[in-house]
Formats: C-alpha cells, structure tokens, sequence
C-alpha cells in the first residue's frame, strides 16, 4: 500500500533534484543523488513514485541460461507484473551496463500497468523504443546483450544498491533532466514542503539577477531588504 500523499508527489513534481540535494543535505544526508545515470530522453513533467526494487546478482551459466525466462516465477517477470500503480521500478545491475537491465517489451508492459518510472544503474536494450514511450526511463547507456549474459535476477523489493545509492523500498524517487535522487520515505513530507519554499526564493533570485542584481546578500539571503523584497514578491506572484 502506497504511503506516499497526493500532496507530497505533487510538491516533489514542482522542484528539481539539484534543490532536493540540497534539502537532503542540510539533514546530513550527502548520497542520495544515483550516480551515471540519465534520462533517455528529456521530459516536461518530474518523475515521482515510491521504489518498488530488483536486484541482480552476477549471472551463473550454469543457473542462468534463457531457458530460466519460461519459468512464470522468474524474479524479473514477476517484478513487472507486481510493481504497484504510481511505483518506480529501481534496479540494482550492479553498475554494470554490459548486458541490459530490460528491454522494450517490459518497460511497455510498466507503463501499462500504470508504473510511475523505472530507473537502472545499467543499461537497457531497444532503447530507442524505451525512449519513445509514454514513460520516464533512466540508465547508464544502452545495451543489446539480454540480462542473462550477466546479470542473475534473485530478489524483488528488497534493499538495493543503484548507482552507489542505498535505495529501500518505499523511498520516494524523484527523476528530472539531471538524474535521480531517492528521498527517505519518513523525509519526503517535510523535505517536499521545504524543497518548494526553496523553489520559490530561487525563482525570486533568478528573476532579480536577470534584473541585473548582485548575489551578495541574495543568494544566499543574508540582507535583511532582499527577504521583504522576497515576501512582496510571493505576495505578487501568489507563491
């Protein structure tokens, strides 16, 4: 069952990673931000979903041969028919893009059943199909070679490792035009309701510095006149 308020995954779709990291930072948290991967392609809306995982181990020949994928049990088939609706499906390929973490045909059937996102720390094949659809698709590069030459699919939400960033199940992943960060589930109401009143000074000191205004005593606002500058400024703009 989902823990994540309406409000909140509304919130986190108004602001970016970069003011996440941030947010995150100020409560000690440093590596949240999942390294070397990146959008297929670039999208207007935020993605934001609770984790739903799969991790990967090294593949065994002896245990791993593509004959496994007739099992209707197969840890990877099964993560795709039990994503929940509004989950990002994170996967743990070990960093490793040589052989692809899924393939079109999956990742079609995520945004069927109605997944938010899915986000790997390798590769994916078909990419260029992935990238096409109606669903926000992260990796490391892409990757013709089926998982099965490397990868060993062996558990689903579980705690994983993506991209040196320790992912539970249930955090809340927010992806945009620069990456994906994972916010921890007990965090996302207050780092949500911080991250938009940071969004809204920065827009104020973006709109002030493109006016010609210094940084100093802006950014950050340590000038006492630049925060009623701020506050009449909300109160124009109805933030």
């Amino acid at each position: 069952m989902t823990t994540l308020k309406p409000e909140t995954r509304d919130k986190l779709k108004k602001v970016s990673t970069a003011t996440l990291a941030t947010a995150l930072f100020k409560r000690g948290l440093r590596n949240q931000f999942i390294q070397d991967v990146q959008p297929l392609r670039a999208r207007k809306e935020t993605m934001v979903g609770e984790a739903f995982t799969l991790r990967y181990i090294p593949a065994r020949e002896d245990l791993n041969p593509i004959t496994v994928f007739r099992d209707r049990q197969h840890p990877q088939r099964q993560a795709v028919e039990q994503c929940p609706q509004g989950a990002v499906m994170v996967i743990d390929s070990r960093k490793d893009p040589r052989a692809a973490s899924a393939g079109s045909i999956l990742v079609t059937r995520l945004m069927v059943r109605g997944a938010a996102g899915i986000v790997t720390d390798g590769g994916f094949r078909d990419s260029a199909e992935i990238a096409a659809l109606d669903m926000p698709s992260y990796h490391s590069r892409p990757s013709a070679p089926t998982n099965l030459t490397l990868h060993q699919a062996i558990d689903i939400n579980v705690p994983i490792g993506c991209g040196d960033v320790a992912v539970w199940p249930g955090d809340v992943v927010v992806g945009d035009a620069d990456g994906v960060i994972i916010v921890p589930a007990a965090l996302a109401d207050e780092i949500a309701d911080e991250a938009v009143e940071m969004t809204a000074y920065e827009d104020f000191v973006t709109e002030r510095v493109q006016g010609g205004q210094s940084i100093l005593g802006l950014y950050p606002a340590t000038d006492e006149a630049n925060l009623a500058a701020f506050e009449t400024w909300r109160k124009e703009k109805g933030r």
